[in-house]
């Protein structure tokens, strides 16, 4: 699937999250997860989805993934694989997989491009981490260096790769 895309935010380290909550707050980042994937299907695991603050995100199709057969999650469909999931999408659109550690790690090798928001710290406990990164694999293809500031804490960098 050419348009099967991954957006993450992930520390020096892969970690990505703890105790199911995001390890970083970054507004930069969340702007830009929200420019990317807005219009698109965004695919995720049942833990992340529960995670999100207001539910299923707006303007966008939400599709979380159980293995619990008939599960219900308001605003989402649900399907129980992810070869299923995608079996349910539309070849031509972007479709962005956004969670958790077990989604990305089964997505990864379906996956043409990833969306890293790099975050320049390893400060933080994560027990939720993203595959390494393999050089001969993905090619960067766009990256954008951001400093601290008021409203972010950490030096971060906006990084586009692309399978070779």
């Amino acid at each position: 699937m050419n348009n099967l895309s991954i957006i993450v935010a992930i520390a020096k380290n892969n970690g990505i999250g703890k105790d199911n909550q995001l390890l970083y707050w970054l507004p930069n980042d969340l702007k830009r997860f929200k420019a990317l994937t807005t219009g698109h299907t965004v695919i995720m695991g049942r833990k992340t989805f529960d995670s999100l603050p207001k539910g299923a995100l707006p303007n966008r199709r939400n599709i979380v993934l159980s293995r619990q057969d008939g599960l219900v999650c308001a605003g989402a469909e649900c399907f129980t694989s992810l070869e299923e999931a995608l079996a349910h999408c539309n070849a031509e659109e972007e479709i962005f997989i956004m969670g958790g550690a077990s989604v990305y790690k089964e997505a990864l090798p379906l996956t043409h491009r990833l969306y890293i928001t790099l975050v320049h710290d390893t400060g933080k406990q994560a027990d939720a981490f993203f595959p390494e990164i393999d050089e001969k694999v993905w090619k960067e293809t766009g990256r954008e260096d951001h400093h601290t500031d008021e409203k972010h804490l950490y030096p971060y960098s906006f990084i586009n790769y692309e399978r070779r």
